[in-house]
């Protein structure tokens, strides 16, 4: 039987596995393994041409027991109610993991944002929260950027939830520009966070990152911003990175600036002169130290996954791996760091923002990266003793912890 590439059955996979190694009954995981709340909506607006069009959009707020909840919104073409439900899980996992008071959310537009104008974009926005703005707030569920979204985009949503409120809330809304309550080191939190977690693993498997070769598949904020620090921090050699148009290639090593600054150009990597092209599933099995997927979700699975030639993989993006791949590279002792740990590091972030905008008092970059470098090093730690202790992958060690502080809230409150 071919293995399922549905995002929300993959994460009800992961999810059921976790509960058995627990000895978590079925009366739990049917619990934990649905929304509390599905929105889906429709956005009807006019287009510069003069034509009518209507976007789908939706809000999953799948658990609130530990905190407000939080998840990013997505713009895609491909955007779907499966994957938006998957990810509102893996957010509610990923801030247990880490261990802040929040719990999951998700929300999604179908659209390509890429052909539309600013005004179009704009009104799109704004007309997201409004149909949203009775079951979204600062206590209750706070929405970020995610692919194809930005600080402006969570501007114009801010404003207009506060247009609706009457009442300034920047924390309705994190990812926002530091004029209008941004918090300093978020546009990079992301690959922060997952460079904290890869020093740690390289720690572990006797790693030389200044030594060591690295290869990122996704050459969007998170993968490009992962690159530079891992070089310029760790002395890491880029030897391939990519994007949806494909990548390249250069076992002498790739300068991550000059990468960034050709796909502003072109709006691809492909091309970068001294490289060479190569497809994304052929970095996918390149022999390197580290493979980073920073892109989309099932890139890695049960076909390709005995082909991953990495010591590291570190997942910056969400569901990069399938629960068959996990367990594939965990027999061939690849050392996994999953996406709900690795990227946690902008919702670690958004969390900041949060509390900085509920007192008005912001923090320098060098406190906010000092925050975070704790928090991602305690949550690393903590799930590979907890896959050690089961004899699992990490995957598991984070999902085992997540559950846990998810299901003592909600006993707590009495609900289960």
């Amino acid at each position: 039987m071919s293995e399922s590439l549905d995002p929300f059955k993959i994460s009800q996979t992961q999810l059921r596995e976790a509960c058995n190694l627990k000895g978590i009954d079925n009366d739990i995981y049917d619990v934990l393994s649905e929304p509390e709340r599905f929105v889906q909506v429709r956005i009807t607006m006019k287009m510069d041409d003069g034509k009518i069009k209507t976007f789908k959009a939706f809000r999953s707020q799948y658990n609130s027991a530990r905190g407000p909840m939080k998840g990013g919104i997505r713009w895609h073409p491909e955007e779907s109610a499966s994957l938006v439900k998957a990810l509102s899980a893996w957010m509610t996992w990923k801030t247990a993991c880490v261990d802040i008071p929040l719990g999951g959310a998700k929300g999604g537009i179908i659209c390509n944002p890429k052909g539309m104008s600013n005004r179009e974009l704009e009104t799109l926005a704004r007309s997201y929260i409004r149909q949203l703005a009775d079951v979204i707030g600062p206590y209750t569920d706070v929405p970020a950027p995610d692919v194809y979204t930005n600080p402006q985009i969570m501007a114009w949503m801010m404003d207009e939830y506060e247009k609706i409120v009457r009442k300034h809330s920047p924390s309705i809304i994190t990812g926002k520009p530091l004029a209008l309550g941004g918090s300093a080191g978020r546009s990079i939190a992301t690959a922060k966070g997952g460079v904290f977690t890869i020093r740690e693993a390289a720690k572990d498997i006797g790693l030389d990152l200044t030594e060591a070769t690295v290869a990122v598949q996704g050459y969007g904020n998170a993968g490009s911003w992962a690159a530079k620090i891992l070089q310029d921090d760790f002395g890491c050699k880029i030897v391939a990175v990519s994007d949806s148009k494909g990548g390249i290639f250069n076992k002498d090593g790739i300068d991550p600036y000059k990468a960034a600054n050709h796909k502003e150009k072109t709006r691809t990597v492909v091309g970068l002169e001294g490289t060479q092209k190569i497809t994304n599933q052929e970095l996918i099995e390149l022999e390197c130290d580290i493979l980073v997927p920073a892109a989309l979700e099932n890139v890695i699975t049960e076909k390709n996954a005995k082909d991953v030639n990495a010591k590291i993989v570190a997942e910056l993006a969400n569901g990069p791996t399938t629960p068959g791949a996990d367990r594939i590279l965990f027999n061939n002792d690849i050392a996994l760091i999953p996406d709900f740990l690795c990227n946690a590091g902008g919702v670690t972030v958004s969390y900041f923002e949060m509390v900085q905008g509920y007192y008005q008092y912001f923090w320098t970059e060098k406190e906010v990266f000092a925050a975070l470098d704790r928090i991602m090093t305690n949550a690393y730690r903590s799930t590979v003793e907890h896959a050690k202790q089961y004899n699992t992958h990490n995957r598991m060690g984070a999902y085992m912890i997540s559950i846990d502080r998810v299901i003592e809230a909600m006993k707590l409150r009495g609900w289960i």
